[in-house]
């Protein structure tokens, strides 16, 4: 026996032992966990998520034993919240409780946990970080000035497709709408773009972000089991090191180009967001230094380029399967209010009603985050229910979005169930809460929303739209594919068609 064989012996039996004291400790507080489906021995409850779709067994385990279930994952304690009325008690009545993030394994990688504000925990620096956003990046009046910028990075999205419409060529909607966001971001905090959809430039930028994606998305059996996460068995984080490490040099390279130009001109008068972040950290230091400036622009890439162009993408979708009746309602707005063929602007927005809701309905059914991931750092009880220190807990939005408990026909793609009710996607609504709720809501929501709505728009009001190779709307399939942001599983190529 070799000793790689000797080891995997060692390992398994550490781990039933493991498993086995873990479930007597289960079986002491039986009665005051959440139900849920018996956990067997070593793997706990992973049997029962396995596959392409986690998110939807999650719903069907749901459906069995309730809005508030608990599973054992590997080695860890996991509790599923499947109702917006759990998940308020829990977001809004405990948020402090529930406030912590569970970090993957793969945040490990270049001690990036400890730098990101999407990982960090509520403390001192995490709300300096998080006032930085909010004031300086995601603000209404921060957003208002730098408005043109979004406008001129959408209008060059409809030069793409108009010139795609006259040289025969398809639209794979999901990389247009992928380009257009990382040019909005890059624009926002470097002034310049960082992809060229004609000319390929940029391409090592967008790979890596997709890349990360990808690999954060990936079960990772060092999740399940601590143990096994000095030994990074899959090379999940090993990979996301190397991905992190890319961008970050792109990065590094973006702020000492603006460091070297600052150090020439140094009343140049500029105003972006890296030159806002510069100068905070020079006033103090102690607020944010060239680490965290490095890592929050590495996370508003990462965390804002993939939600935003997988919505658009199954918002066109979703409008391209009902030509005769969602198509044609959302043009016929579009026409009157802003004008056929135009690129509509932010303004806008709020006199297309028809717009808003289809948005707010593909947020819905399709949520770019279908788990909320956090975590108790102590004992909790919610909802008459014994939630253990440490546990992981899952706020399935996915599910939320189709309960029909709440939503009348569900699956169905309605824009008009939000004609006349007042809902929206800013964390008020537990039946809505695409975005989070409470002190964790994603910060960059306010952007997010904006583009959304000026993209789909635009899109819809500048060309018809079929799908490649004549393939009948209703035959557009909706299939899903899982990760950290839950993509359509086949690309949507398109055709636009000049008005």
């Amino acid at each position: 026996m070799d000793y790689l064989a000797i080891g995997g012996v060692l390992l398994l039996a550490w781990t039933l032992f493991q498993c086995i004291s873990c479930l007597s400790t289960s079986n002491r507080c039986n009665k005051k966990l959440p139900p849920g489906p018996i956990p067997l021995p070593l793997i706990g409850n992973l049997h029962n998520i396995l596959g392409d779709q986690p998110h939807q067994s999650l719903a069907k385990l749901a459906e069995k034993y309730g809005p508030i279930i608990s599973l054992r994952l590997g080695q860890i304690t996991t509790v599923v919240i499947s109702s917006s009325a759990v998940a308020k008690e829990v977001i809004q009545k405990q948020d402090l409780a529930f406030s912590s993030r569970t970090i993957p394994d793969a945040i490990h990688a270049l001690n990036h946990y400890q730098f990101s504000v999407i990982w960090l925990p509520v403390n001192t620096r995490w709300r300096s970080l998080r006032k930085i956003m909010n004031t300086y990046i995601f603000s209404g009046n921060r957003l208002d000035a730098n408005q043109h910028l979004r406008f001129l990075k959408i209008q060059d999205l409809i030069a793409y497709c108009r010139r795609c419409s006259q040289t025969g060529d398809v639209v794979n909607i999901g990389q247009a709408a992928s380009e257009t966001s990382l040019n909005i971001l890059s624009s926002i905090i470097f002034s310049k773009d960082v992809v060229d959809p004609y000319a390929n430039s940029g391409k090592e930028f967008k790979d890596v972000v997709c890349k990360m994606s990808e690999e954060a998305g990936k079960p990772n059996l060092a999740d399940y089991y601590p143990v096994l996460k000095r030994i990074d068995p899959q090379g999940i984080r090993r990979r996301i090191g190397k991905h992190f490490d890319k961008l970050l040099q792109l990065i590094e390279g973006l702020i000492d180009e603006r460091l070297e130009q600052r150090r020439k001109s140094p009343n140049s008068g500029s105003t972006d967001v890296l030159d806002v972040l510069l100068n905070t950290s020079q006033e103090d230091p102690k607020a944010i230094d060239r680490n965290h400036i490095e890592r929050l622009c590495l996370d508003l890439f990462i965390a804002g380029t993939d939600t935003t162009s997988n919505t658009l993408e199954w918002a066109m979708v979703e409008v391209m399967r009902k030509p005769d009746s969602i198509m044609r309602k959302a043009k016929a707005e579009l026409a009157q209010v802003v004008g056929k063929g135009k690129v509509i602007e932010e303004a806008d927005v709020a006199r297309l009603p028809y717009l808003q809701c289809i948005v707010k309905e593909t947020l819905r059914i399709h949520p770019a985050v279908p788990l909320l991931i956090c975590k108790v750092d102590q004992d909790v009880e919610a909802c008459g229910y014994f939630i253990p220190k440490g546990s992981q807990v899952l706020v399935h939005v996915w599910s939320m979005g189709r309960d029909p408990t709440i939503w009348e026909d569900p699956l169905a793609f309605k824009p008009e169930r939000f004609w006349d009710v007042k809902m929206d996607v800013f964390g008020h609504d537990f039946e809505l809460i695409p975005f989070g709720a409470g002190r964790r809501i994603c910060p960059g929501l306010p952007l997010a929303t904006r583009t959304l709505s000026v993209m789909l728009g635009s899109l819809l009001n500048s060309f018809d739209w079929k799908a490649e190779g004549d393939i009948a709307p209703e035959d557009l399939d909706v299939e899903e594919r899982f990760g950290i942001s839950l993509a359509r599983s086949i690309p949507l190529l398109a055709v636009p068609i000049p008005l």
